[in-house]
């Protein structure tokens, strides 16, 4: 006897009794009932393939009666006209030739006019004599399976079709840059001068590096002839970029042309524009402001000199190369930004050039590269007299080829644009020099 308050123990002989009861039970179904009752479709045909035998699932699932199918239907009018074509072209050749086959997707045609999706499978069965006799198959509903495959199918086509239009916009965005790379470069171009005149006894070198092909930048220079014998030139760099610093570049270029041409003394000519950008922006709420050398070049061909008087308004000193191998900045003290105040103070400087000299001219880009394994250290003042001092006695054109070759192996470093100017007085030809 069990005490009070335990249970008996359901792995001893009582509980070993009710389990066995209950399987029991369970084998209390006959085969028939287990066939005609299958999850799953049954039927035997003859070799013709005339329906013998079916149960009852299928033919739930095709909504017909016993009656109708049994003796007079052949499997093949179970299917629709597509699986009448695998079935003769695939199905039945390759059950002729390896006696069974499995898992093939067909769809029976239903009472109602609908269509099951399902899958087949099928063996041959032989006498005694090892001749074929019967053909049995098993069909089994596949429409959560084929559910499951049109989903997968609209998902993939969903994900094609947004794969494509992805790169269909990718493709168009990179056309609409490229198309506003172009515009941007043409635009740029027409605030440089087309060709670069060099005043005679002179040689002239220029260069301007964009750091984004997809914005404007805001550097600038010109030489132009002011009468028979000067020629001006500037250089500046303007604040901000894009089309607000394209207007201000075109308008600073040509105030710095038409003062030239009226007066220019490179004080005068920056004390115009200085009141010309003033008036502009500064007293329309909107001060915008720029950096700017300018100078006259005054030759003197008897002694193959050429005389530099240049003002500066807030831009980095230039630099002037002597052919004996030396490099210095040419001080500007004083200079302010140009169209900062209405009447900005600037001071003139003066500078002789000899045969072999070169004045050259830049914008803060170069100096302001970040340079070293981590890009933290900027090239600088002392780095770029260093690097012109190498270089001191060659032509412009060496000069300015050096500095172009510089810019581009900065790299990443180099996030501003830089515009270069170089003016020089060529060297004697030793081979036309006349021994005395």
């Amino acid at each position: 006897m069990c005490r009070i308050g335990q249970q008996p123990d359901p792995r001893g002989r009582g509980g070993e009794e009710t389990a066995n009861g209950a399987f029991a039970a369970l084998l209390e179904d006959s085969a028939e009932e287990l066939y005609e009752s299958a999850p799953c479709g049954y039927l035997s045909t003859l070799m013709d393939g005339t329906i013998a035998k079916i149960n009852a699932t299928l033919l739930g699932w095709l909504g017909l009666e016993r009656e109708a199918v049994v003796g007079r239907m052949r499997f093949t009018d179970l299917l629709t006209m597509g699986g009448k074509l695998y079935h003769e072209t695939h199905f039945a050749p390759l059950l002729r030739l390896q006696g069974e086959i499995g898992g093939i997707a067909l769809e029976i045609r239903r009472s109602g006019g609908g269509r099951m999706p399902v899958l087949v499978s099928s063996a041959v069965k032989q006498g005694g004599s090892g001749q074929p006799v019967l053909i049995r198959t098993s069909v089994f509903d596949a429409r959560d399976r084929r559910a499951y495959e049109e989903e997968l199918l609209r998902g993939r086509k969903a994900a094609e079709e947004a794969r494509a239009q992805a790169e269909e916009a990718r493709a168009q965005a990179e056309a609409d840059r490229a198309r506003l790379q172009d515009a941007l470069a043409v635009l740029q171009q027409s605030l440089l001068p087309t060709t670069l005149p060099s005043p005679p006894g002179m040689e002239t070198a220029a260069y301007y590096h964009t750091a984004s092909p997809d914005r404007l930048g805001g550097d600038f220079y010109d030489v132009f002839p002011v009468d028979g014998e000067r020629f001006a030139f500037f250089l500046g760099d303007v604040c901000g970029k894009g089309p607000q610093a394209a207007a201000l570049t075109s308008l600073t270029r040509y105030t710095l042309r038409a003062a030239a041409l009226h007066d220019p003394d490179p004080v005068s000519a920056l004390s115009t524009l200085n009141r010309v950008l003033h008036e502009r922006y500064a007293q329309g709420g909107d001060p915008r402001y720029c950096t700017a050398v300018f100078g006259v070049l005054e030759p003197d061909r008897a002694a193959g000199k050429v005389t530099v008087r240049l003002a500066s308004g807030g831009h980095p000193p230039a630099l002037v190369l002597r052919a004996d191998g030396t490099a210095d900045f040419l001080s500007t003290p004083g200079g302010l930004l140009v169209g900062v105040v209405p009447s900005a103070p600037f001071v003139g400087a003066t500078t002789v050039l000899a045969p072999g000299d070169t004045l050259l001219l830049y914008t803060d880009g170069i100096t302001e590269a970040r340079t070293g394994e981590d890009r933290t250290t900027l090239f600088g003042d002392e780095g770029l007299l260093a690097f012109a001092a190498d270089r001191a006695g060659q032509p412009p054109g060496a000069v300015v080829q050096a500095l172009t070759d510089l810019l581009h192996g900065f790299g990443d470093g180099l996030d501003d644009d830089t515009a270069l100017l170089a003016l020089g007085v060529p060297a004697p030809d030793p081979q036309t020099t006349n021994p005395r």
